[in-house]
């Protein structure tokens, strides 16, 4: 499974995931800083990335497309970095890989994971 950590998380992710045998890329290294959520999406589904991000928006584009991927994981909390949800994520990951293959929404706060499979239908 390979990554996609999004502009609003900090390139640490990509040395910290690796620790892990997680292959993980930084938006900076692919495209502009400024490029907008649904070319990142694009990319992402095309490359067969997994988006990281603590963007909601993601999971809008989800919602309002009914998309069938890629698969988003979004940090919903205050501090982002590593250090603090590198466990949670992990743990996601591994639990969750099958549905990420297939086409997920996973929430993530510290400590505890929430998945929802794709496509999203809009109430």
């Amino acid at each position: 499974m390979k990554l996609l950590i999004d502009m609003n998380l900090t390139p640490e992710w990509v040395k910290a995931l690796k620790e892990d045998g997680i292959n993980a890329v930084h938006w900076s290294t692919l495209g502009a800083l400024n490029d907008p959520d649904r070319e990142i999406m694009d990319y992402a589904r095309t490359e067969d990335y997994v988006v990281f991000t603590h963007d909601l928006d993601f999971g809008d584009i989800l919602a309002v497309t009914e998309a069938n991927g890629p698969s988003v994981i979004q940090a919903r909390a205050n501090n982002t970095t590593p250090e603090a949800l590198k466990a949670t994520l992990v743990k996601a990951l591994n639990q969750f890989e099958e549905r990420l293959k297939e086409g997920a929404l996973i929430t993530i706060v510290p400590g505890k994971v929430r998945a929802r499979i794709l496509p999203l239908k809009q109430k």
